[in-house]
């Protein structure tokens, strides 16, 4: 069998700057740009708050990166930590559909800090997040969708990802980056089940993630030594964490298919699995020009995935917990055309939005089921007051990359996310948004806001 962790090792330690066509740097920035709007929006949310106190007791008051919770400098790992937790925390950050996995979340942390740390340049950490990018996705989708139902890819494959964006700055050989991915995956983690009790596991898992993938590459350049066949040994991630695991997704056009350019930035600020059926609904809504009122109930057909995710969600007590209530999301449509950060906020407890959560159910679809999960597709059923059923589709959700955002858009959301959250002023923002769109022109990575 062909040595696939080292083969993926191999190609994240020695890809160059020169190697990525312009399109994929250039989503790279689109993307880190919209991971700072969300780690922005993320940073006074509680959860985020509690690791931010955490790390300022376990680590240093200085140090050569920028926690951007904090707004105060610190040691990489640490930086690393908190903002890996803030970006995760409003659900606004990227997706690739095909792993289900959200790269951004723990790959620019990492990188944004050791880039700091080492005083690496813009083209440095562009090619970095690719790499991290490119292997952590192959991950995630050579773990399958077994995986998925019991864990969360962003932690596990996500830990991995981190390793490789952290290595390729330190400018680990193939070797050395083969015990870095070796190291990160036998702390790889995070299980699904905090789902059920609302509790703030998702964002430690991507905190870890991002912490322990730095760390492992951090020991990789010291010598420290990892399992050479992490990802398809005997006893390696695969055979531990998945039922489904298919070895030829880990190097499937490795250099040539780039997934950066296929992952998708998320419109609504809720778990992508709500996304196809609320454009649905606001497509049948919009045709019909129907309101609140007008509407039943709601079916929402779906992929299995979606089912496992969301389906133990069904009183939703707190904010982040509504964001994974198909039900409420779709209320919020209804109620609003739009389920953004202050929809949440304001109505997910509204006695209108309740009553209209209730109204609605998931049955699983052959048809979007098998084309989970390269394509997600959005159905929904829709019976009106008057007793009309109507039927919505969306082949392509927002955000997705045949209908994704254009840079306007982006700094658009990133706008209302800060906004949201008053987490910059305007003139900040405005600094920010010009630093990354000028990111390969950088020579050094200096404090970002």
């Amino acid at each position: 069998m062909q040595d696939l962790s080292a083969t993926l090792a191999r190609f994240a330690a020695e890809l160059t700057y020169d190697a990525i066509p312009e399109a994929v740097s250039r989503r790279t920035e689109d993307l880190l740009l919209d991971t700072l709007g969300s780690i922005l929006a993320g940073a006074g949310e509680r959860p985020v708050q509690t690791l931010n106190a955490y790390a300022q007791t376990m680590g240093p008051a200085a140090g050569p990166a920028q926690n951007l919770v904090s707004r105060r400098d610190t040691s990489p790992l640490f930086a690393a930590m908190v903002n890996a937790a803030a970006a995760h925390m409003v659900e606004q950050d990227d997706v690739h559909n095909g792993s289900v996995f959200h790269p951004a979340a723990v790959v620019f942390p990492p990188a944004m800090a050791a880039a700091q740390a080492l005083g690496c340049s813009g083209k440095d950490l562009i090619v970095a997040s690719v790499a991290g990018y490119e292997v952590g996705i192959r991950i995630g989708e050579y773990l399958g969708r077994s995986h998925y139902r019991i864990f969360h890819t962003t932690g596990t494959a996500g830990t991995l990802a981190a390793a490789v964006a952290t290595g390729r700055l330190l400018q680990l050989d193939a070797g050395q980056m083969l015990h870095a991915l070796g190291s990160a995956g036998t702390q790889a983690a995070g299980l699904w089940e905090f789902l059920r009790d609302g509790a703030d596991s998702k964002q430690l898992h991507t905190a870890k993630a991002a912490a322990d993938g730095l760390m492992a590459a951090w020991l990789a350049k010291d010598g420290f030594t990892g399992a050479s066949h992490i990802l398809e040994g005997p006893q390696g991630m695969a055979a531990g964490m998945s039922q489904d695991a298919d070895p030829q997704r880990l190097i499937d056009g490795l250099g040539s298919r780039w997934t950066v350019l296929e992952t998708s930035f998320k419109y609504h600020a809720s778990c992508r699995h709500t996304h196809p059926a609320a454009d649905a609904l606001l497509a049948v809504m919009q045709e019909h020009d129907l309101v609140m009122a007008d509407i039943q109930s709601v079916t929402a057909h779906v992929h299995q995935g979606a089912i496992d995710v969301l389906g133990p969600v069904t009183q939703p007590h707190t904010v982040h917990q509504s964001k994974f209530s198909m039900g409420t999301v779709l209320a919020l449509i209804a109620m609003h055309g739009r389920a953004g950060l202050l929809e949440f906020d304001n109505d997910f407890q509204h006695p209108d939005v309740v009553k209209f959560r209730d109204s609605v159910r998931m049955v699983l679809d052959p048809e979007v089921d098998q084309a989970y999960p390269v394509r997600w597709l959005g159905r929904v059923t829709v019976e009106t007051v008057d007793g009309r059923s109507l039927k919505g589709r969306v082949d392509v959700p927002k955000g997705d990359p045949d209908n994704t955002l254009s840079r306007a858009e982006i700094e658009d959301k990133v706008s209302r996310l800060v906004q949201a959250r008053d987490a910059a002023t305007s003139q900040q923002l405005q600094k920010l948004i010009a630093s990354v769109w000028h990111l390969a022109e950088k020579e050094k990575i200096s404090d970002w806001i």
